[in-house]
C-alpha cells in the first residue's frame, strides 16, 4: 500500500518548525496497492506545473512518515535531483511508475518520494531506509537516474536523514555526484 499526500506551507518544514508542526502540514490524499488504482488517482491530482511554489507531494509506503525521525527512515537518507522549473511533471510521473511497479529492483529499501515545487526549481528525491548498504544504494541511485534519463553532466545529491536532523537542512551539506 502507497500513500501520497501533499504539503503547502513552507514554514512547515521539518527544519523551520519542528517535526510535529511539519507532520500536522501533511495532508494524506489517498491511498493504492496496484498500478490501476494509482491512475484512478494520480488522474484527479494537480500536475507539479499547477502546483504553488512551497508545495510538496509525497508518496510513501504503508506506516512510513515522510519525516526523518519515522522509525523506518531514521538510517537511511535520499537522493535528490534539482531542476529548472518545467521538468518535474514528466520526471515525476515516470519516478512514481518506476517506484510502483519496483522498477529499481530494490523493493522495500526505498521508503517513499517527495517532489518539492520551489520558487526557482522544483527538486525531486527518493527516500531509502538505509545508507549503509552502499550495493543498494547505488543501486538506487543508478535506478533513478536511468528511470529520470538523468544525463552524465547533470548533478546528483545524497544526504544520510542523520545529517539532516545534526544540521536542520534536506539541502544543504549534501554529497554531490
Amino acid at each position: 500500500m502507497i500513500r501520497p499526500s501533499k504539503s503547502s506551507d513552507s514554514s512547515s518544514t521539518p527544519q523551520a518548525s519542528g517535526t510535529s508542526t511539519y507532520e500536522n502540514s501533511i495532508h494524506p490524499i489517498a491511498e493504492f496497492s496496484n498500478m490501476e488504482e494509482f491512475w484512478s488517482v494520480y488522474g484527479h491530482l494537480k500536475r507539479p506545473y499547477d502546483m504553488p511554489s512551497n508545495s510538496d507531494y509525497h508518496l510513501f509506503r504503508e506506516h512510513v512518515k515522510p519525516v526523518w525521525e519515522d522509525p523506518l527512515n531514521e538510517n537511511g537518507g535520499k537522493w535528490m535531483i534539482r531542476l529548472r522549473k518545467g521538468l518535474a511533471s514528466r520526471l515525476w510521473e515516470h519516478l512514481l511508475i518506476a517506484i510502483i511497479a519496483d522498477e529499481l529492483g530494490v523493493g522495500e529499501e526505498i521508503c517513499g518520494a517527495v517532489l518539492s515545487i520551489r520558487h526557482h526549481e522544483d527538486i525531486i528525491s527518493i527516500w531509502t531506509r538505509t545508507t549503509d548498504n552502499e550495493v543498494v544504494k547505488n543501486k538506487i541511485r543508478d535506478g533513478f537516474k536511468k528511470v529520470l534519463s538523468i544525463p552524465p553532466q547533470m548533478v546528483i545529491e545524497f544526504k544520510a536523514h542523520n545529517q539532516s536532523m545534526r544540521d536542520n537542512s534536506s539541502y544543504r551539506n549534501t554529497f554531490k555526484l
